[in-house]
């Protein structure tokens, strides 16, 4: 019996999953079909004139209206957090749309559920598992992404003194944001191609900053851009600017390094206190059901789990705060 129900859990989770992805990959390929089209039928007219070429082609860079259309509309505004969404999945460089992450998150929230609830039938363990499992792409994406920007923070410093190399070379900061995107660390090459093909499309030399800005929401981006921007205006030697900068990275990284090694004992400790009593819960119901069921079958039981979920949420955050320590 009880390698019947974990088969139909299995069967339940399996199956939802699968087609969860399934309808996630119709819609991609889908929608890249869609996008091709609409961009040859936009590029069509690019053909008539150079005046009208150049005009399209500023359009097209500024508006970008075909990576943000999608079935909740074209400005990001149609439901609340969607832009936040399309944010999120950018800065991790996830070729997802929004539609493919709620489809996604629903089908996850379903197969997590449906899986947990035939094999305990409990509903507060399936609402759990779906809780979960609506959150995993969420926190995916946000491991995406904080993994993406600490590998260009790791690399940020070498590209900075490629391009301040190059202007002491005597080439533009344009030409020398293009070497970086050709030469530069794999991680902070992209952004850099990216900042410098927007420009050379059109787009105005601070508008693609603010862009790089808007990607890689970090601190010494932010640096960066204001110093560029403030030496275009006021002048200065850039390249003595970008120095500082780098070692100011470097140092910041230094420290960094050092306090997650005197935080070893503290992360661990939060790591085992957060899991310790969902484990020793579900053992217990492993080896005695019945005993654990009076925590929700009785309202004392009920009032129990309330105030240790709440317990268990304080000292997460309460040891997440302390450990985190901005640099």
């Amino acid at each position: 019996m009880f390698d019947n129900i974990w088969f139909a859990a299995l069967l339940v989770f399996a199956a939802t999953s699968f087609g969860t992805l399934s309808l996630a990959m119709l819609w991609e390929v889908f929608r890249d079909w869609f996008r091709n089209r609409q961009v040859g039928k936009r590029l069509q007219p690019l053909m008539e004139t150079v005046a009208q070429a150049q005009a399209r082609a500023l359009d097209l860079i500024r508006e970008d209206p075909l990576s943000r259309r999608g079935v909740f509309g074209g400005s990001g505004t149609t439901l609340p957090g969607l832009r936040q969404v399309e944010d999120l999945l950018d800065q991790a460089n996830l070729r997802w749309r929004p539609e493919t992450f709620i489809f996604m998150t629903f089908g996850l929230t379903l197969a997590a559920g449906g899986a947990v609830l035939v094999v305990t039938g409990s509903i507060f363990f399936g609402w759990l598992a779906a809780m979960a499992g609506a959150g995993s792409p969420y926190f995916y994406a946000r491991r995406r992404r904080a993994r993406r920007f600490l590998d260009f923070e790791e690399q940020f410093p070498e590209a900075i003194d490629l391009l301040t190399r190059a202007i002491r070379a005597g080439h533009p900061l344009s030409a020398g944001m293009r070497m970086v995107g050709d030469e530069g660390p794999p991680a902070v090459a992209e952004e850099f191609r990216r900042t410098f093909e927007e420009q050379r499309f059109g787009l105005p030399f601070e508008d693609a900053l603010l862009g790089f800005v808007d990607r890689m929401d970090t601190v010494d981006v932010r640096i960066f851009a204001i110093a560029v921007l403030v030496q275009r205006e006021v002048g200065g030697n850039l390249a003595e600017i970008l120095d500082n900068l780098a070692k100011t990275i470097r140092g910041r990284f230094y420290i960094r390094r050092q306090l997650r090694v005197y935080t070893a004992q503290g992360r661990l400790s939060g790591y085992v206190l957060v899991c310790l009593p969902i484990g020793v819960g579900f053992i217990l119901w492993l080896i005695e059901a019945s005993y654990v069921g009076l925590l929700f079958t009785t309202l004392v039981g009920w009032a129990m789990v309330f105030v240790a979920l709440v317990l268990w949420l304080v000292g997460f955050f309460w040891i997440r705060s302390i450990i985190n320590i901005e640099i």
